[in-house]
C-alpha cells in the first residue's frame, strides 16, 4: 500500500492576495513594458504595466460605484477576450470574489449561477446583453448591475463600459482590500454540471497562488517570456521571435482557461494571443502567422489534429509542446498527433477543485510515459483507493479520512491533498462531506492507477463505469479503441439497460467518417468485439451521429446521450424526442 509524495521541488509557497503574488513580486523577470495579452485578431494588447494600471483603476470604480466591499461577488458572462484579466484582476485587487460563468448559457442558466453566487455585479460583452437582462431579471438584479467589456459599447449609454467604471471623485481613501489567502476566496467557479444543478467550487487565493507556483516546476520552468530554456532535444523558440508565445484558446470561464492562460502569463511573462473563441483552422493560421510556441488544448483538439484534412495546408513546426486536459487520451492519439502534425502533446489532470492542475507530465516525459497524465504536484500527496459506490450519499469525511491506499498498479478511486484543494461546495454542506475529508484528502471521483514511478493512469470516473453483470466496463477506454478506427471521427460509450439480458450494457454513439453506410455500424461493434474481452462487447450497439455532445472543456456528456437512449427504448412513439435529443447532438 502507497501514498506517493510528489517528485518535483517541494515549493515554500507563498501566503499573499493574488494581486499582490502577480504585481508585487519582487522576482519577476520581464520588464513592465513587456506585452502579456494580445488580441489574436487585431494589434491591441496589454503590457504587464497597462494591465496592473487598469486592473487598479477598475478595483477602485468598483469601490466608488457599488460601494464594493470584500467577499462581494462579481460574475463574467464573456467570451475570452483581452480585457477579461483586466476585470479579474481588478475585482481581486478590490477583495472581490469572481465568479465566471459558460456565455453559452441560456439566461435561466445564468440567473441560476446569479442567484447562488449572490452575485452584485454581471460584466459581459454587448452581444450577450439581451441574455444578461433576462438572467437579471429572474435573479432579482436591475440593469445598473451590468457592466461591459470588449470593443462594442452600449449605443443607449445606459450600460457602462468597464473603462468608465472609475473613480471619479478623486477620493483617496481607496485601498487595496486586506486579504487572509487562506480563507478568503478568490474564485467561485461553478462545475459543468454535466450530473444534475452546477455546483460552486470554492477556491481561495492561496488555493491559486499555490497552483501557479507548482505549475512552474510542473512545466520545468520551459515557459519563458524570453525563450530561454528548454529540456531534451525539444528546440527553443525560434530565433529573434520573442520568446515563447501561448495561444490561448481554452475558455477564461473555466479554471483550466483562468489559471493556465491567465495566471500563468502573468507569472511566467509569456506572450499570449487570445483567441475569442477556437476554431481549427483559425488555430492553425495564428500558429503559423505568429510563430506559437505553446498551447493549452482538449482531446477533441487533438482529435482534429489527428484526422482534419486542413490541418496539413499549415506550418505548426514552431509548437515546441502542448498540454491537453479534460479527459485522457490514448497512446495511439498522441503517437498519430506527432506522426501526422509534429506537435508534441503531453498531459495533466486535475479538476475545479484543484484549482484545477494535480498531476503534469513534464516536458521530458511527453514521449515516454505516453498515456500518463504524469506526476502529482509539488507540495501534494495521490493514493488510489477502493472506489465509493456511486450512488452512495451517505459518506462521511471520516470515510475519505481514512480510506486505505490500494498497492501501486492497482485500479481504483484517485484521492489527492495538497495546497491547491478546495475549500468546499458553496452552500452544499452535504456534497462537501462527501468528498473532503478534516486533514484535506479529496476523493476525486475519477478512477485509475499509479505505476511505480508515481505516473497517474486515468481510466474513467467513478459515475460513468458500466456494470456488465457484476464486471465493470470503462467508457474511456473503448472509445480509445473506436478512435483507432478507419471510419470513426469521433464517439462516446455509454451504459444502457437491456432487459433481454437484466443489466447494464456498452453502447458507442459514433461520428463517423463521410460516406459511412448504416450497415458499417456492424462492422464496427464486432470489429472492436475482436479486440477486448467479453464484457466489454458493445452489446448496446452502435449508433451513428452527427455529433457528440460535450462541454466547454471538452468533456462528453454522458448525460445527454443516456437520455437519448432511453428514448430510442421506449420505441417508435418516443420518435419525435429523439428528433430534439438529436438536434441537441
Amino acid at each position: 500500500m502507497a501514498i506517493v509524495k510528489s517528485r518535483f521541488p517541494f515549493l515554500e509557497l507563498p501566503e499573499t492576495d493574488v494581486f499582490s503574488f502577480i504585481f508585487e513580486r519582487k522576482d519577476r523577470p520581464y520588464p513592465d513594458s513587456h506585452v502579456i495579452f494580445q488580441d489574436a485578431d487585431t494589434t491591441q494588447g496589454y503590457s504587464y504595466a497597462h494591465l496592473k494600471q487598469a486592473a487598479v483603476d477598475f478595483g477602485k470604480g468598483l469601490k466608488a460605484r457599488f460601494q464594493w466591499r470584500k467577499g462581494d461577488v462579481l460574475a463574467v458572462f464573456a467570451a475570452n477576450h483581452i480585457d477579461f484579466p483586466v476585470v479579474v484582476t481588478g475585482t481581486l485587487w478590490a477583495g472581490g470574489i469572481v465568479s465566471p460563468s459558460n456565455p453559452g448559457y441560456t439566461a435561466g442558466e445564468l440567473a441560476y449561477q446569479l442567484k447562488d453566487s449572490g452575485a452584485r455585479v454581471v460584466v459581459t460583452q454587448f452581444q450577450l446583453l439581451n441574455t444578461v437582462k433576462q438572467a437579471c431579471g429572474l435573479a432579482g438584479l436591475g440593469e445598473e448591475s451590468i457592466v461591459l467589456l470588449g470593443e462594442q459599447r452600449d449605443p443607449s449609454g445606459r450600460i457602462p463600459h468597464y473603462t468608465a467604471v472609475r473613480n471619479i471623485s478623486g477620493a483617496t481613501r481607496y485601498r487595496a482590500a486586506k486579504i487572509q489567502p487562506r480563507q478568503d476566496l478568490a474564485f467561485l467557479v461553478y462545475s459543468s454540471g454535466t450530473t444534475g444543478k452546477p455546483k460552486g467550487v470554492k477556491l481561495s487565493h492561496y488555493n491559486i497562488t499555490s497552483v501557479v507556483s507548482q505549475l512552474q516546476p510542473a512545466e520545468q520552468y520551459n515557459l519563458t517570456w524570453d525563450g530561454s530554456k528548454t529540456s531534451g532535444d525539444i528546440p527553443l523558440p525560434r530565433p529573434g521571435s520573442g520568446g515563447d508565445k501561448v495561444l490561448a484558446c481554452l475558455p477564461f470561464f473555466h479554471i483550466y482557461g483562468l489559471t493556465t492562460t491567465i495566471f500563468n502569463p502573468l507569472y511566467s511573462g509569456t506572450t499570449t494571443f487570445v483567441l475569442a473563441r477556437f476554431e481549427l483552422e483559425k488555430w492553425c493560421s495564428l500558429v503559423q502567422e505568429h510563430s506559437i510556441t505553446f498551447s493549452c488544448i482538449v482531446p477533441p483538439i487533438v482529435l482534429l489534429l489527428c484526422k482534419h484534412p486542413a490541418v496539413s495546408k499549415y506550418d505548426l513546426s514552431s509548437i515546441r509542446m502542448t498540454n491537453s486536459g479534460a479527459a485522457p487520451l490514448s497512446r495511439e492519439m498522441v503517437e498519430t498527433c506527432f506522426k501526422r502534425t509534429g506537435v508534441r502533446v503531453k498531459q495533466g489532470y486535475g479538476l475545479s477543485e484543484t484549482s484545477p492542475t494535480a498531476f503534469n507530465q513534464p516536458w521530458d516525459d511527453w514521449n515516454v510515459t505516453i498515456g500518463s497524465v504524469g506526476q502529482v504536484l509539488s507540495n501534494m500527496e495521490a493514493k488510489i483507493c477502493i472506489p465509493v459506490s456511486a450512488d452512495a450519499s451517505n459518506v462521511t469525511p471520516l470515510d475519505v479520512e481514512e480510506a486505505r491506499p490500494l498497492p501501486l498498479g492497482q485500479v481504483g478511486e484517485l484521492h489527492v491533498r495538497g495546497p491547491n484543494i478546495f475549500l468546499g461546495y458553496h452552500h452544499n454542506v452535504a456534497a462537501t462531506k462527501e468528498c473532503l475529508s478534516p486533514s484535506g484528502w479529496f476523493r476525486t471521483g475519477d478512477i485509475g492507477y499509479l505505476d511505480p514511478q508515481g505516473n497517474l493512469y486515468i481510466t474513467d470516473r467513478v459515475k460513468e463505469l458500466i456494470k456488465y453483470k457484476g464486471s465493470q466496463v470503462a467508457p474511456a477506454e473503448l472509445e480509445g479503441y473506436l478512435l483507432e478506427h478507419p471510419q470513426v471521427n469521433d464517439c462516446a460509450v455509454v451504459g444502457v439497460e437491456s432487459e433481454a439480458l437484466g443489466t447494464e450494457v456498452p453502447r458507442a454513439y459514433v461520428v463517423p467518417k463521410e460516406g459511412a453506410l448504416p450497415e458499417d455500424a456492424d462492422a464496427i461493434a464486432q470489429w472492436l468485439a475482436n479486440r477486448v474481452a467479453n464484457h466489454k462487447k458493445l452489446r448496446g450497439g452502435v449508433i451513428f451521429v452527427d455529433e457528440i455532445p460535450k462541454n466547454a472543456s471538452g468533456k462528453i456528456l454522458r448525460r445527454i446521450l443516456k437520455e437519448r437512449a432511453k428514448l430510442e427504448s421506449a420505441g417508435p412513439q418516443a420518435t419525435p424526442l429523439n428528433a430534439t435529443i438529436r438536434a441537441r447532438l
